[in-house]
């Protein structure tokens, strides 16, 4: 099979990105206009959670409300940060205003190994934090690339989410762009 000259096949291993993650200060208005503008969409909004992480170190708290819509091969999560100290989102911000490129993601089934991988060659781990069962890492890549590489943990419940968010997304007839999810 032939691809475009812009098709590539997927590198081996886990780094296949799946997911580029943007901070936001304003989530449905950020959405909206992703799908006006991109066509990219539906976007789903999930409640706003908040939970305890390690960050730089110390605990801390991080507070956020994200929406995610997939684009082809790659999703794309928006980020409204609710934190109430410092985090990986609060870290972008100062550098580059509150809404922006904040990061890569890719999913493993070999969480330590690549997060060990990554902080061998220098990277700390700037935030780690559990949700449910699934472990997320965000390792501060800024300096050499300009934006974090979140890490999560490959588990069946969290594929059968980017799954079934792909669907809905395949399908998308343009209409109703925003859906809040309960």
């Amino acid at each position: 099979m032939t691809l475009p000259l812009f098709e590539q096949p997927w590198p081996d291993g886990d780094y296949r990105f799946v997911q580029l993650g943007f901070v936001v200060d304003d989530l449905p208005a950020a959405a909206r206009r992703w799908a006006a503008v991109f066509g990219v969409g539906p976007f789903h909004i999930l409640p706003r959670t908040r939970s305890t992480c390690r960050y730089r170190g110390a605990e801390a708290v991080v507070d956020l409300q994200v929406g995610v819509a997939q684009a082809g091969p790659v999703q794309i999560e928006l980020i409204e940060d609710h934190s109430p100290g410092p985090s990986v989102y609060a870290d972008m911000a100062k550098a580059a205003g509150p809404s922006g490129f904040h990061q890569i993601a890719t999913v493993t089934s070999d969480y330590d190994g690549k997060v060990a991988q990554l902080t061998s060659q220098g990277y700390e781990l700037a935030c780690e934090l559990t949700a449910g069962r699934q472990r997320i890492a965000f390792v501060d890549t800024v300096a050499d690339f300009g934006f974090f590489t979140e890490v999560v943990e490959e588990t069946p419940t969290f594929l059968a989410h980017l799954t079934k968010i792909a669907a809905t997304c395949a399908d998308w007839d343009g209409v109703d762009p925003l859906r809040v999810l309960g």
